[in-house]
């Protein structure tokens, strides 16, 4: 019977009866496991109690007493004993002979057995003491408290497991050491995986920086990782943090289907920047209709088929100095990046424009056209040839057009940034303008539009890029502190099902639909197209609403990652090249400090310079304090 002040277990913990109402018995109990540790903890910091109600089935007494005397449980827990462990050793070597134990030996018996001089005070303490000793097991016969004998073997087994076990444990606390001081060994990286984990996003805390006393920030345990050697400074991390895959989609596409097509003659050009490696988009002109040839991957990936899905999922290829991550696999540009087979088949669209540029007619192709693959630098070079000409003039028509139409055109300094794979060596140019880049843009804004007014006029639902008209200060400053106010007074652009006008580019209505290998919103569009001439259902607004919010909200984390890698690229371009020194222009003033652009490296820095300047003005600066972990730096002005 359970009395009051007996000394009672609760879930496998120690607990003192304080009192008993009807039939409830009130317990107190440690408020914390008393593991070990906790056990060796107690005493210089204390504990706290709490009290419980509990059935008698919740609780097992452990007390010898009939009349139970008063115990507070600091009482029971500061009980110690230095021969505890071979009392308990002696007691099993008497009981391992006796094939009477086999069945188990009651708790009450062997505590007596252990120490002749067993109480209830001393009751918390042994039973602690046989639970963690290697002697002996607790059984698991519920109807009385009881401990099995172990066998030698089966002892032997355990105390190797447990000297293993302590092995680790003073392994992990030599390192854990070693990390506050940042001095790791080279074999210490087999405890940094959670670390490592949590500084790419995989995780949401640390075990390994809790113990070490480090707080869980993601900044700092990449530091932390580049401080110990664990990663080299160059290691990028933001596609992983981000979630994003760095490899290519795997699911190949289907070779395109063999279908009725619009041979389509003469020569389109794909023209693009000579790093380029999936041309998507080639431009003639045929002396009565402009042609814009877009790649075809909608002539196999399906709504809502596993690539279509895939490809959904990541919204767009991701674009980072490392290389690209394909939205689409990258086995499909042999068969649909354009110029790379002969013939090329596309969705074609093809203009007539009135004499002002503007949009007379479009209609839209399944086609087969011849296309040749050239540089910016050499369509400048062939741009007053009969077959190019005519697209420079096109553009220019279109530029005037769109500029009456209040189009806002902003010029701010690009770099392409290159990694060398092996050496880990960055690269960084400017990205040289050339006017054929002009007219490949000019082509794709007149193929935009022409799609979205087709889509309107066949009541086809469409994905409809749209922007605000742009607040603009008076009194613009010319160069590039023009272009940065420019940039700020700028909204967001807008995708939905409503056609409306697009502000940035001076177009009432416009779509994108020259980048289906590479931006999820085109491949929805070409489907839109593609069901539409082929006389299959198609989509319903709302459903190609959620496809399109699905993939540009992970598009947008594809530019938050481009972003991010490519100041990371930076900032190890700065460090590999410490004498490094650029020009920096003076565009903004704001309170007591300057905003520079430094357009060697496309960066932006806030300084104090060293005299009073005019917008547009240029310094030289130097970088200092840079951290990788922070994406932080300091430019400095050089006198």
């Amino acid at each position: 019977m359970i009395r009051k002040n007996s000394i009672v277990l609760y879930k496998n913990q120690v607990a003192v009866v304080s009192d008993i109402e009807a039939d409830k018995y009130i317990i107190q109990f440690c408020s914390f496991p008393l593991t070990q540790d906790n056990i060796a903890k107690f005493g210089s910091k204390g504990f706290s109690s709490s009290e419980q109600k509990v059935r008698d089935k919740d609780i097992i007494s452990i007390s010898k007493s009939e009349n139970p005397a008063k115990y507070n449980l600091g009482d029971l827990i500061k009980v110690s004993d230095a021969d505890i462990d071979s009392k308990i050793k002696e007691a099993w070597e008497l009981l391992s002979s006796d094939e009477g134990t086999a069945q188990g030996i009651s708790f009450f018996e062997l505590a007596e057995l252990v120490d002749s001089e067993y109480d209830d005070k001393k009751a918390w303490f042994i039973y602690n003491a046989l639970l963690n000793s290697a002697e002996f097991l607790l059984s698991e016969d519920k109807s009385e408290l009881k401990f099995n004998v172990r066998s030698q073997e089966e002892i032997d087994e355990l105390n190797k497991k447990r000297n293993e076990k302590q092995h680790e444990k003073e392994q992990r606390e030599n390192f854990i050491q070693r990390l506050k001081a940042k001095k790791l060994l080279p074999e210490d990286s087999i405890f940094m995986g959670d670390v490592e984990a949590f500084a790419l996003g995989k995780t949401d805390k640390s075990k390994t920086l809790s113990d070490a006393g480090f707080s869980q920030d993601i900044e700092k345990a990449h530091k932390l990782l580049i401080d110990t050697g664990i990663w080299d400074y160059t290691r990028n991390p933001y596609p992983l943090r981000w979630g994003l895959s760095i490899q290519s989609a795997k699911e190949g596409l289907k070779a395109p289907p063999q279908e009725e097509r619009l041979k389509v003659p003469g020569t389109a050009y794909a023209i693009d920047n000579k790093w380029s490696k999936d041309p998507d988009d080639a431009i003639a002109f045929d002396g009565k209709y402009l042609w814009v040839h877009i790649a075809d991957p909608a002539s196999t990936v399906m709504p809502d088929s596993s690539i279509d899905k895939t490809a959904r999922d990541r919204g767009a290829t991701l674009y980072i100095p490392e290389g690209a991550s394909r939205m689409l696999a990258e086995d499909c540009l042999e068969d649909y990046a354009l110029g790379l087979r002969k013939p090329s088949f596309a969705l074609s669209f093809r203009l007539e424009l009135e004499e002002n540029g503007a949009i007379k007619e479009c209609k839209v192709f399944k086609t087969e056209v011849t296309v040749e693959c050239i540089t910016y630098e050499e369509a400048d070079q062939r741009k007053d040839s009969p077959e190019l000409k005519p697209l420079y003039e096109i553009a220019k028509r279109n530029i005037e057009r769109r500029n009456a139409q209040g189009a806002v055109n902003i010029n701010l300094p690009e770099v392409h940034i290159t990694v060398d794979p092996e050496t880990k060596k960055v690269s960084i140019c400017n990205i040289t303008e050339y006017e054929s880049a002009d007219v490949v843009r000019e082509m794709m804004l007149l193929a935009g539009e022409g799609a979205a007014h087709f889509a309107f006029a066949n009541n086809i639902a469409f994905p409809y890029v749209s922007q605000e008209a742009p607040e603009i200060p008076q009194n613009l400053p010319d160069g590039l502190a023009g272009e940065f106010k420019t940039v700020k007074s700028m909204h967001k652009r807008s995708v939905g099902v409503t056609p409306s006008a697009h502000a940035g580019i001076g177009i009432g209505m416009y779509s994108q639909v020259t980048s289906p290998l590479r931006r999820y919103s085109d491949l929805i569009a070409h489907q839109q197209l593609r069901a539409f001439i082929d006389g299959r259902p198609l989509l319903d607004k709302n459903t190609m609403l959620e496809r399109i919010s699905a993939g540009d909200e992970a598009a947008i984390a594809c530019k938050k990652v481009e972003r991010k890698s490519n100041m990371h690229w930076t900032l190890v371009y700065l460090l590999q090249n410490p004498d490094w020194t650029g020009e920096a222009v003076y565009v903004e003033q704001k309170g007591n400090v300057g905003v520079f652009l430094i357009p060697s490296i496309a960066q932006q820095a806030t300084l104090v310079p060293s005299k009073p300047l005019n917008l547009n003005d240029k310094i030289t600066v130097k970088a200092s304090n840079i951290d990788i972990s922070t994406q932080s730096v300091i430019f400095n002005e050089v006198l």
